[in-house]
């Protein structure tokens, strides 16, 4: 019995293009058109691209000035975890707004937040940002903390740098959306 090529190639072709495109409209259908509909309706988000993985879904967000990136966070967590499930949430902010003026600061002060996050003293995150309001007039500086991030604001009139980190110490270094 001999096999005949072209049949089994054609029949190989078809059904990998079969399954691939199940596979892709499953994953559009299942997974991110749900969670795009959930993250374009948080409050604060102006733009945002859903990008799901096998270990985590991560979040590229433009974020209007005057969100709260921790609320951001949370809803999409809340609101997306039938999406989300086991997987991480990462939140990957876009800083449009940021001007060099906030990149410097940032880069001025981002030692001590390291080293206070290295070190699991996140009492002297507050106190960095306190010290950011006193010596750059017109900056205002926050910052808040739940169980996964801490999350540092750093405002100075429309110019806005959201910036979130992980309080995993063994991962510190270099943040990626710093």
């Amino acid at each position: 019995m001999r096999i005949k090529v072209l049949p089994t190639m054609m029949t190989a072709v078809l059904s990998a293009s079969l399954l691939i495109g199940g596979w892709y409209a499953y994953r559009n259908v299942a997974t991110v058109q749900p969670l795009e509909q959930i993250v374009k309706e948080v409050p604060g988000v102006a733009n945002a691209t859903p990008v799901v993985g096998r270990d985590n879904v991560t979040v590229q967000l433009t974020l209007k000035p005057d969100a709260n990136i921790r609320k951001v966070y949370d809803t999409i967590a809340e609101k997306g975890d039938s999406v989300i499930g086991n997987r991480t949430l990462e939140l990957q902010i876009q800083n449009k707004q940021a001007d060099e003026k906030l990149n410097d600061i940032w880069s001025a002060k981002l030692f001590d937040i390291a080293q206070a996050m290295e070190n699991r003293q996140y009492a002297q995150i507050p106190a960095a940002m306190v010290t950011i309001e006193n010596q750059y007039k017109g900056v205002t500086a926050t910052s808040e903390m739940d169980e996964t991030n801490v999350y540092i604001t750093l405002k100075d009139g429309e110019a806005v740098k959201h910036v979130i980190l992980p309080r995993t110490p063994n991962q510190l270094g270099v943040w990626p959306n710093a």
